[in-house]
């Protein structure tokens, strides 16, 4: 995982240098989250979040472009066992680094690779909250698939699903992996030309 992350940098650092363009921006948005769970026996419901943070929108061609962000992720899931309602937060800082291809007046989609690396994780009944953070792993990988829309105001609005890779716990039980539909709207700061 740190080689890639690595990799991933690298090759990022070098697309910046050779880049057109670069434009800041500002997102944010609500976050449908909850995971894989291989077993019936409970019934799982999403948490609903939000997602605040930053991009970088490089342009490496007319059509194409990688976009790195840095976010704040809330996600988890709501759970009833025997009746009983658990509410599980886990709340990351995200970095997905997407390959954009934009399509004439506004449109784009996008995937590619997201990491993130766990902040807190509590588990909530009723008025008791538990620290569960050991429960879990520090680090998640997903993969990401969107759609966007960007207006000549500089604003627009965008659709993803992340879908985890990995294992998000830490004990032997069945694998869970993190699910999560995000919604959001941005602004693009215009790069000014000289």
């Amino acid at each position: 995982m740190k080689k890639v992350f690595l990799l991933l940098t690298l090759v990022s650092g070098s697309l910046l240098l050779r880049a057109q363009q670069v434009e800041l921006g500002l997102k944010g948005g609500l976050n449908v989250a909850t995971i894989s769970y291989p077993s019936t026996n409970s019934n799982v419901d999403p948490r609903i979040s939000v997602n605040l943070g930053g991009l970088a929108h490089i342009h490496l061609s007319k059509e194409f472009a990688l976009q790195p962000e840095l976010l704040f992720s809330g996600q988890g899931y709501k759970q009833t066992i025997s009746n009983v309602k658990y509410k599980t937060n886990l709340n990351y800082v995200q970095l997905p680094i997407l390959l954009q291809y934009m399509i004439g007046t506004g449109f784009r989609i996008e995937t590619g690779p997201q990491f993130g690396a766990l902040l807190s994780a509590k588990s909530k009944s009723g008025d008791v909250s538990v620290d569960v953070k050991d429960q879990y792993k520090k680090i998640d990988a997903a993969w990401v698939f969107g759609a966007g829309y960007l207006t000549n105001t500089g604003f627009g609005i965008d659709a993803r699903y992340n879908l985890g890779l990995g294992k998000i716990n830490n004990n032997n039980d069945a694998k869970i992996s993190n699910r999560v539909f995000a919604v959001g709207i941005f602004y693009q700061f215009k790069e000014m030309h000289h």
